[in-house]
């Protein structure tokens, strides 16, 4: 498969696809750490971070949690909700946050 220069549906207004990801952090004499991030695709923005001690679905969550907040989606009536980008790892497959998401 052929990489593209860009997406071929790009995003047309802010909040409309935010990407997530862990960036790891190995920090001499502690040991890890995971920056848990969101992304706005539209405005490039990083909405919201956390930095955590594990990479679970519940810290996924909770970055989550500061970006709806932050960006107002928590109180605002949301026609179309922010789709989320992930790389699809072991956090972002999980059911609990399936749940969450459909919650």
């Amino acid at each position: 498969m052929k990489a593209a220069n860009e997406f071929r549906d790009q995003t047309t207004r802010p909040n409309e696809l935010w990407q997530t990801d862990f960036t790891y952090l190995k920090v001499l004499g502690w040991g890890w750490f995971y920056l848990s991030t969101i992304l706005d695709d539209y405005s490039r923005y990083i909405i919201a971070w956390k930095l955590c001690t594990t990479m679970k679905a519940e810290d996924v969550t909770a970055t989550l949690d500061l970006a709806l907040e932050a960006s107002g989606c928590d109180s605002a009536t949301v026609i179309a909700k922010p789709r989320l980008l992930s790389d699809n790892g072991s956090s972002y497959i999980a059911s609990d946050l399936a749940d969450y998401l459909d919650d």
